[in-house]
């Protein structure tokens, strides 16, 4: 588990732990508890499969806790070895790395990435879509997507959206890694409000 680098935010993060929001027969119940199914049908099959996940959704509706839980999930049941990235933290790990004084390099950052068996990608898409970040993005999706590597990854941003001002997965990715996506990953979408919102808000009740 320490190797996976999950984040200890995330360390209570299980299956047992993801409780959908909403009504029962409310569209947003349904949608988190078919997201919950398919996470641990991935664990379940695993490793009879060949593709990974891509949970789509807003902040706060239990994306990254299902990431890690598949995770945590395989690590415990089925001793496969996994890795946790906020794809911002490897960004940044791979630019630190073109520093002289820097004790990495970026194949030595990105080795791990490459060869994980399971890979959690989280926030895809945060990043400035930068050619750099877009050729960085494409690099590593590319050779996970050749080996036959599964990645599990979380974005909030959506394929449709509802305001001219906002961005699309693929406006941040650029079509042709949003292409590779969808052919390497089952897309599951998870709609409802923000739960930190909930639980702030409640917190505020108290006072």
């Amino acid at each position: 588990m320490e190797s996976a680098r999950i984040p200890k935010r995330y360390d209570g993060c299980s299956f047992d732990t993801y409780h959908p929001q909403g009504k029962p027969n409310s569209l947003n119940f349904h949608a988190q508890a078919s997201a919950l199914i398919a996470a641990k049908h991935l664990v379940d099959e695993y490793p009879n499969l060949e593709i990974g996940v891509l949970f789509i959704g807003p902040c706060g509706v239990g994306k990254t806790h299902l990431a890690t839980a598949i995770i945590a999930s395989l690590i415990h049941r089925k001793g496969v070895p996994c890795l946790f990235y906020d794809f911002r933290d490897l960004l940044k790990e791979i630019q630190d790395s073109y520093n002289p004084i820097s004790q990495n390099s970026e194949l030595r950052v990105l080795a791990p990435v490459y060869e994980a068996e399971v890979l959690v990608l989280d926030e895809l898409g945060a990043s400035k879509p930068t050619d750099w970040v877009r050729d960085t993005m494409t690099q590593i999706i590319n050779k996970r997507y050749n080996e036959k590597k599964i990645t599990i990854f979380t974005t909030n941003y959506l394929d449709e959206v509802t305001s001219p001002s906002e961005e699309t997965l693929t406006d941040r990715v650029g079509m042709r890694l949003r292409s590779r996506l969808h052919e390497m990953c089952k897309v599951i979408k998870i709609t409802g409000d923000d739960y930190r919102l909930k639980i702030n808000n409640n917190r505020g009740r108290k006072f």
